[in-house]
């Protein structure tokens, strides 16, 4: 399985890799239950009288079909105000975003990933008017930022905000931005799924760590580069998510589509406005799902579900709360996994039948200085305890992408990371095993033509939540590679064209993949 996500982002002007369009409206009525519950918000422009255009008559449409024109119309009469595109400067060149107003102050909301490390920031707002922002906060674990004009041109609308976990599959969703440049650019379609779970800094350079984001709104509505940061809203014109990512495997819309659920932008917004940064609530453990395997090996009813806690952080809540990691080696499908430790199987009364749900009760429902309750199996029997969540470390970042590479140099598309101890005994490889793990593969480059693979199970690691079980690189051409240094500089002393031989470990077994290296792609 590879991870093929592609940011929407910046339209990056001298390295952007440009995705063609594609989607249509569904036909489907707009007012159908289930839809979330927006906040209160400025009032809605009044929906605009059916006219005739172009040779298309409402008269001749069906009576829910006009009543469904009406309704897209009306929303895009009411969200259009609050939607800008975003302009940015960057070393690499000139980028486009999309973004939203937040307040009546300024504030405008958008992907951490379409403003960082801009050097300069440009606000057009649906007028054509455009003027200068300065950054108030970012997190790139969340892929969001806030930017801030003053003295905006235009009377600045806010949007409406929904509450997301009320989001339900097949409700209509619809985007709104600036692809490839295109402003004020809508499309429909529906939300195809949820709680999906999406990198926060794919196709980003070496300095931001690889944090997932949970909870994630998956929609066929037609999303491109240039849509980064845009709103995704319901049938009521409120928002539901940020428009993040899109997968695709041949580096066009695929119909799926990735949005930052408005429940996380609720939690992350204010604070990025209040203090420049947000503080994620951390437990401090390394863990992963209790499978029916590892359930068995610990003499647990193969039916049990839960949290198995791998690693407790010194010094961390958990640890601080007597929390106990697992100290037992056994063999389970030929691979070597660590057991033993405790299961968490609830947070404060939810339910934890897997990592993903712990990960998202600390995103959603946690905050730092909160004491949780947490229910946990120890040797097999129920106890609970209580912890004090701190904030989340700093750490350092040691990945390294291709993709953020110049246009016109050696590309070969992945972004890979040191193997720790953590990831290899994760993976059922030996703790002192080295190399690099592929985290991502980007869409049509040379990696994914060679059937690299990147990582795709979530685990959490030290607090932090990380995708493994990708291809391990140990060599190129022969040569062991153990830092991301080591490998930038062998791929970019290659020459386009140049075919090298790559050691991978991939599923607990050597191999060797030919990929042939080519340049960075021009716009």
């Amino acid at each position: 399985m590879k991870t093929r996500i592609v940011k929407l982002s910046t339209v990056i002007l001298l390295a952007a890799l440009f995705l063609t369009a594609c989607g249509g409206i569904p036909l489907v009525t707009v007012n159908q239950p289930g839809a979330a519950t927006a906040t209160p918000a400025p009032a809605a422009t009044s929906a605009p009288s059916n006219t005739t255009s172009s040779g298309t008559s409402g008269g001749n449409l069906s009576g829910g079909l006009t009543a469904y024109e009406s309704d897209l119309e009306a929303i895009y009469a009411k969200v259009n105000p609050s939607v800008v595109s975003i302009i940015v400067n960057t070393a690499q060149g000139e980028g486009l975003g999309s973004g939203f107003v937040w307040d009546e102050q300024g504030h405008i909301v958008t992907n951490n990933h379409v403003v960082a490390d801009a050097t300069k920031i440009q606000v057009k707002f649906n007028d054509g008017s455009i003027v200068p922002a300065s950054l108030v906060g970012a997190d790139a674990d969340s892929d969001l930022a806030v930017i801030k004009v003053e003295n905006a041109p235009v009377k600045l609308v806010p949007v409406q905000v929904a509450d997301s976990s009320q989001v339900k599959v097949g409700q209509v969703a619809i985007a709104i931005g600036n692809p490839f440049g295109l402003e004020n650019t809508m499309t429909a379609g529906i939300v195809s799924a949820i709680g999906r779970t999406i990198s926060a800094n794919t196709n980003q350079d070496s300095q931001t760590p690889n944090f997932t984001i949970p909870d994630v709104i998956q929609t066929d509505a037609s999303l491109n580069p240039g849509n980064s940061g845009g709103p995704l809203v319901d049938e009521q014109g409120a928002l539901i998510g940020v428009n993040s990512q899109i997968e695709s495997s041949t580096q066009s819309n695929a119909g799926i589509g990735f949005a930052i659920p408005s429940n996380v932008v609720q939690k992350v917004i204010p604070a990025l406005i209040k203090d420049g940064k947000y503080e994620h609530p951390y437990l401090g453990i390394t863990g992963t799902s209790l499978t029916p395997d590892i359930a068995k090996a610990m003499n647990l009813d193969a039916s049990q579900r839960g949290a198995l806690v791998v690693e407790v952080a010194a010094g961390g809540p958990a640890s601080k709360a007597g929390l106990v990691g697992s100290s037992k080696t056994t063999t389970i499908n030929g691979q070597e996994a660590t057991i033993g430790g405790d299961v968490i199987t609830a947070a404060d009364g939810n339910p934890i039948k897997e990592m993903d749900d712990l990960v998202s009760f600390l995103t959603n429902q946690a905050s730092v200085g909160q004491t949780i309750k947490l229910t946990l199996l120890r040797d097999g029997k129920e106890m609970t305890v209580d912890v004090t969540l701190s904030a989340r470390p700093a750490t350092a970042s040691t990945s390294q992408s291709q993709s953020s590479v110049q246009p016109g140099s050696i590309w070969l598309g992945v972004t890979v990371e040191p193997l720790t101890s953590d990831i290899a005994t994760q993976m059922g490889l030996p703790q002192d095993q080295t190399g690099l793990l592929i985290e991502q593969v980007e869409a049509g480059s040379p990696a994914d033509t060679a059937g690299l693979q990147g990582s795709f199970v979530p685990v959490l690691i030290n607090g932090k939540r990380v995708l493994i079980g990708g291809d391990v690189i140990t060599a190129v051409d022969g040569k062991t590679v153990t830092t991301s240094e080591e490998f930038r500089n062998i791929i970019q002393n290659s020459a386009a064209g140049q075919e090298i031989t790559l050691t991978v470990i991939r599923d607990g077994k050597q191999m060797e993949v030919k990929a042939t290296l080519a340049e960075m792609p021009q716009p």
